[in-house]
C-alpha cells in the first residue's frame, strides 16, 4: 500500500507561483509512474501531469504547457508540481497520484494510489 502525502497549496494571486510536493511512504516508489491531476468546483477532475518512473519521459495537459513543470526525486520518495503564471482557472483541489507503469497516464483508472489532495486558490 502507498500513502501519498501532498504538500505546498495555498491562495496566491494571478501571475503568482506555488510548488507541490507529493510524498511517498512506499520505498520503491522510483517503480512507479506519477502523475497530477485536479478538481475544480464543479467539475470533474482532469488531469494535469506525468512523470515516468525514472523522470525522463513528461507530458501535460494543454492548458499548463509552458507554466507547470512536474519533476520527482526518487531518492526523496518526492513528485513535485511547479507551477508559474498561474490563473484563476487553475483554482483547484490538486491530487497526485502513483501507478505500476512506466510513463504513466492521462487515464486516471491507470493509477492505483491516491493522495488526498491539496487546495490551490488563485485570486483574480
Amino acid at each position: 500500500q502507498v500513502q501519498l502525502v501532498e504538500s505546498g497549496g495555498g491562495l496566491v494571486q494571478a501571475g503568482g507561483s506555488l510548488r507541490l510536493s507529493c510524498a511517498a511512504s512506499e520505498r520503491t516508489f522510483g517503480t512507479y509512474a506519477m502523475g497530477w491531476f485536479r478538481q475544480a468546483p464543479g467539475k470533474e477532475r482532469e488531469f494535469v501531469a506525468r512523470i515516468s518512473w525514472s523522470g525522463g519521459s513528461t507530458d501535460y495537459t494543454n492548458s499548463v504547457k509552458g507554466r507547470f513543470t512536474i519533476s520527482r526525486d526518487n531518492a526523496k520518495n518526492t513528485v513535485y508540481l511547479q507551477m508559474n503564471s498561474l490563473k484563476p482557472e487553475d483554482t483547484a483541489i490538486y491530487y497526485c497520484a502513483a501507478g505500476r507503469m512506466y510513463t504513466g497516464a492521462i487515464s486516471q483508472s491507470q493509477y492505483n494510489y491516491w493522495g488526498q489532495g491539496t487546495q490551490v486558490t488563485v485570486s483574480s
